[in-house]
């Protein structure tokens, strides 16, 4: 069987690994239109703030890998056209600009995302820059060197990170968010102002509610105006991170998509083109909580639908799990995680739902140092299905969202956390754990809505 895979990031290393793991006589081509594979661009912000010593360590495979597990890997190849009726593609070698022809047997579409960029005034100037991949990564790391007040566009976990990176080495930080949050994909208000007044603690001015509608560059003074529909902003450096859109048109007209053009897959990441299959920020995933097909670009959903894709090009062999969304960020030294829905976007979805908020120390007081932590546990008050969570504190609960996750991916209710086997030490807890308490406290606001 000849494979052809489309991209090489996340989930088109994993789709190439699964692959010929399991079936090591398969020829399979790898067309990437970069000089590299499987970059991390979740780790460009402790790249920016020091963290990380060498932007070259956020690769965790490279060709020579992909190539001696036996994959044909083809750097710098821009695939121009792809044609399912024929089982071909249209392909140009970008450094010698040769155009040429391919076939296969089956395809997987592995084009991931591309920042979205808004139709702006300026948007073109050289000190407005985006920020997803290598190339991205290394001018803003060199930008800046030189440039002082930087302002990002943008609060979801992008631009939260990389002001969180760029306060801490010293810059004048701006944060411009159009909605009435941060992060309003993942937590919901009470959440977002934890997070707000941790940027503003920090030095961060952190501007909500308003709309950037142009920028306006000075060659001659090295700076950047950027125009909202309040107010001008001056900075040295402007950072957009504004959302990812899928890359899917070379399919465009051949196979299904949602009406954001992210493709729409089966239960084992089919397109509706049989022999085209579809992995990571290039398709959609079902979204348990909502029982919906949802575009959640994330790399955690990319690494396994590359994974289930290389295994179900032979048959129809392992269905995904759909996802909850579950993700983390760690901001001064403080962790926010997230599963499901928030309250807010459960009731926009018309779900009759509810939530309580637990905040309290995780451990005992007679534990030394203390530390406070902040769960919202979201829930279906007609099913009593847990179906959210967001948790905040300097103290690591990023395991607690995973076991969330479980929860929601299993349709546990309120009742099953609130009793459920959970160690406890002093060191680490208390005789009921923290999840158990902020389900304890949901059942008891049940019972008192149902006697009032």
């Amino acid at each position: 069987m000849k494979v052809v895979i489309i991209g090489c990031t996340h989930a088109g290393v994993a789709a190439v690994t699964e692959i010929l793991k399991n079936h090591p006589d398969t020829e399979v081509t790898v067309y990437e239109r970069n000089d590299n594979v499987s970059f991390l661009s979740c780790g460009i912000p402790l790249y920016l703030s020091h963290k990380v010593d060498k932007l070259e360590d956020m690769f965790y495979s490279s060709p020579e890998q992909l190539s001696e597990m036996g994959a044909t890997v083809r750097l710098r190849h821009d695939v121009l056209k792809v044609d399912s009726e024929a089982k071909k593609i249209v392909c140009e070698n970008l450094e010698t600009d040769e155009i040429f022809t391919d076939t296969y047997d089956k395809l997987v579409m592995a084009t991931g995302s591309y920042v979205i960029v808004p139709p702006l005034v300026g948007i073109d100037d050289s000190r407005v820059l985006l920020c997803k991949n290598y190339e991205q990564a290394q001018a803003i790391y060199k930008s800046a060197q030189t440039h002082k007040r930087i302002t990002i566009v943008g609060g979801g976990y992008v631009g939260v990170e990389l002001a969180d990176s760029y306060s801490s080495t010293n810059h004048e930080v701006t944060l411009i968010q159009s909605s009435d949050q941060v992060l309003n994909n993942y937590i919901d208000p009470i959440m977002s102002d934890e997070v707000a007044k941790l940027l503003g603690d920090h030095g961060v001015n952190v501007i909500l509610d308003e709309r950037v509608t142009g920028f306006e560059g000075d060659d001659e003074a090295d700076k950047v105006d950027i125009e909202t529909d309040h107010r001008t902003i001056e900075a040295d450096l402007v950072i957009v991170c504004t959302g990812f859109m899928a890359n899917t048109e070379l399919v465009q007209g051949q196979v299904e998509m949602d009406r954001r053009g992210a493709l729409l897959v089966n239960d084992y990441l089919q397109t509706s083109d049989p022999d085209i299959y579809a992995a990571g920020d290039a398709c959609v995933s079902h979204f348990n909580p909502e029982d919906t097909e949802s575009y959640i670009p994330l790399a955690t959903n990319a690494v396994r639908q590359g994974t289930l894709a290389g295994l179900n090009i032979f048959g129809n062999i392992q269905k995904k799990m759909g996802t909850q969304a579950t993700s983390a960020i760690k901001i001064f030294g403080y962790t926010m995680a997230s599963s499901g829905l928030t309250l807010r976007n459960a009731k926009n979805a018309g779900i009759d739902a509810d939530a309580v908020l637990f905040d309290d120390d995780y451990r005992y007081d007679f534990m030394p140092e203390p530390q406070n932590i902040k769960i919202m546990l979201v829930y279906d008050k007609t099913t009593r299905r847990i179906i959210g969570t967001q948790l905040f504190s300097k103290y690591d609960v990023s395991q607690s969202a995973n076991t969330i996750s479980v929860c929601i991916q299993n349709k546990n209710t309120i009742d099953d956390l609130a009793y459920v086997d959970m160690l406890f030490n002093p060191h680490y807890d208390k005789a009921y754990n923290y999840l158990n308490l902020v389900a304890q406290m949901a059942i008891e606001k049940e019972r008192a809505n149902a006697e009032s």
